[in-house]
């Protein structure tokens, strides 16, 4: 466990904060749209937020397939999450038990909120865009980046 550096030199070495570590419990998941190249080349991108924070926990590039969803829950595993929110796309249904998943809108209003931000924030995410991806590369690098940067706090400029 680490914390940020930046805090002790504010505060000093004697003042050390105290760390707290919450599990997510609950979390909304969705897929959101974008293409490289052109239309015909569907580029999605799959995330997961923590329900009670709204942070990103985890995320994947891909297909809209099943097999991408599992690579997600894969990474969602060592979060402990007893409960998922999402719409009504089938890999859910498929893949999530029915006692710990939700579907409607009631419990995902703040993940459709975060795809907002996202399409605002990265136009390449836009529904009616001039501006693309040429290579899956550089799409998945460019949002990732961004992620990275919002969502975890690291700097991306190191």
């Amino acid at each position: 466990m680490q914390v940020n550096p930046r805090i002790h030199e504010l505060l000093g070495n004697e003042n050390r904060p105290e760390v707290r570590l919450e599990a997510a419990f609950e979390a909304e998941l969705d897929e959101q749209w974008s293409f490289v190249g052109g239309k015909a080349n569907q580029r999605w991108l799959w995330y997961a937020v923590d329900h009670a924070t709204n942070t990103i926990l985890a995320y994947v590039f891909g297909k809209r397939k099943d097999d991408v969803f599992k690579q997600l829950k894969a990474l969602l595993e060592p979060f402990g999450i007893t409960r998922y929110y999402t719409d009504d796309w089938g890999a859910y249904e498929r893949h999530l038990d029915a006692d710990k998943h939700e579907v409607g809108k009631r419990h995902t209003q703040k993940i459709e909120r975060k795809n907002l931000n996202l399409r605002t924030w990265i136009k390449r995410l836009a529904r009616k865009t001039i501006c693309f991806s040429k290579s899956e590369l550089m799409h998945d690098t460019v949002i990732g980046l961004l992620i990275n940067k919002v969502e975890f706090g690291l700097n991306i400029f190191t």
